[in-house]
């Protein structure tokens, strides 16, 4: 059902309870100590359970493949209802208001710093409910192959700490938040016509993105405060919760079905689900 950063997800069934589930399989190049590693950390994240979160179910190791079992979200990707078209402001607010919640959980209770927040990483289940996805052992995996490779992957949404290798901690999170919020309402992070090593040169060069023109006072304020350079200056997730553009999101998440129906109904307009309208992210060394 889809090709992640480090391996390809797959849907299966739970033969004994009938339940659907995603299936991650992580082809693991590295030695026995790093796959011990990495399975002790979805011990630990197996214990995380928030409704804000996909909840990792286990593993599997067989070789060098790593079958991690999570949460399945029959809707898919933010990234993948951007095909039909860029979303409007109202549902921005209801899906970072969720991403928020997350962040603060695993922020606060899991010490957790995700590392890799963009839409494709932000999902949708078949009653409109908001699921962040691939924390922790995505997480630890790309930064053990960004130590060992340069950059693997697409460096747009990362904060300018982060490539520039100084020490980061939760605000980097808050950033690539920012940079999400850009990708939903334009179709593309800033830097998309760029090539991943000339974003990697520009971003923490450049002063951070704006959006321009007909958005809500509160939603600029709200992306300057997780756009701030200096990574102490940018709120936290829970502080992020309290501004106006959050308090002012609609109840619930019951009008994101909106959304689910506008993409169903334009892949009935659509022979395959191509991705003529948005730059294709592929994963790639840099």
């Amino acid at each position: 059902i889809g090709r992640g950063s480090f391996g390809e997800v797959y849907k299966g069934i739970n033969k004994i309870t009938g339940e659907v589930v995603a299936i991650k399989v992580l082809d693991l190049d590295t030695d026995d100590e790093d796959i011990t590693d990495v399975q002790t950390e979805i011990s630990f994240l197996s214990k995380c359970d928030s409704e804000y979160i996909t909840r990792y179910r286990g593993s599997y190791l067989s070789g060098t493949k790593l079958w991690v079992i999570m949460d399945y979200a029959s809707v898919g990707s933010i990234r993948k209802i951007l095909k039909s078209g860029i979303i409007e402001e109202k549902y921005i607010s209801v899906i970072i208001r969720e991403v928020l919640h997350a962040l603060t959980y695993l922020h606060k209770s899991c010490g957790i710093i995700h590392r890799d927040i963009k839409a494709a990483n932000i999902l949708l289940t078949g009653d409109g409910c908001v699921k962040l996805c691939d924390f922790g052992v995505a997480g630890q995996i790309s930064m053990t192959c960004l130590r060992r490779n340069s950059f693997v992957g697409t460096p747009y949404w990362m904060a300018p700490e982060v490539i520039q290798r100084s020490s980061y901690d939760f605000k980097a999170d808050i950033w690539s938040l920012g940079i999400t919020i850009i990708e939903m309402a334009t179709g593309n992070p800033p830097f998309a016509n760029e090539d991943p090593r000339r974003a990697i040169f520009l971003i923490p060069r450049t002063k951070p993105a704006k959006l321009e023109g007909k958005y809500s006072v509160s939603l600029k304020e709200f992306l300057g405060l997780c756009l701030r350079e200096e990574p102490d200056d940018r709120p936290t997730a829970e502080e992020l919760l309290k501004t106006k553009f959050i308090k002012s999101s609609s109840k619930g998440t019951s009008i994101l079905m909106d959304l689910i129906t506008r993409h169903e109904n334009w892949k009935l307009t659509k022979n395959d689900e191509s991705d003529d309208e948005l730059i294709k992210f592929e994963d790639e060394e840099v």
